[in-house]
């Protein structure tokens, strides 16, 4: 089974190919996270707001990663950042081609 981290918080920017160009070594960086498996980056310019869906092999991983990514995101003045881990159904998710295996 998989897991999802859910993350969204407040963000002024940037967006966009902005946000790839500044964000890309972070990208590269969270590649290497035990555990962890793709991510969707989230973003939406009118709220202003950003995040990502998170995909783990594990629970543990997964709150391993919450728990870093709080302390680092804290660290650079996001306030309020939301955290949710789910469970996955993957009979669910492969009927509607999720990319769960």
């Amino acid at each position: 089974m998989a897991y999802v981290l859910q993350v969204d918080f407040k963000h002024e920017g940037p967006f966009g190919d902005e946000m790839a160009n500044a964000f890309s070594d972070l990208a590269k960086s969270i590649n290497e996270e035990p555990g962890f498996l793709w991510k969707i980056w989230t973003e939406n310019v009118e709220t202003k707001e950003a995040g990502g869906i998170y995909i783990f092999e594990t629970k543990e991983d997964a709150q391993k990663y919450e728990d870093m990514h709080r302390e680092r995101m804290g660290s650079l003045g996001v306030t309020n950042p939301n955290f949710k881990i789910f469970d996955i159904n993957e009979r669910l998710t492969q009927i509607t081609n999720g990319p769960i295996k």
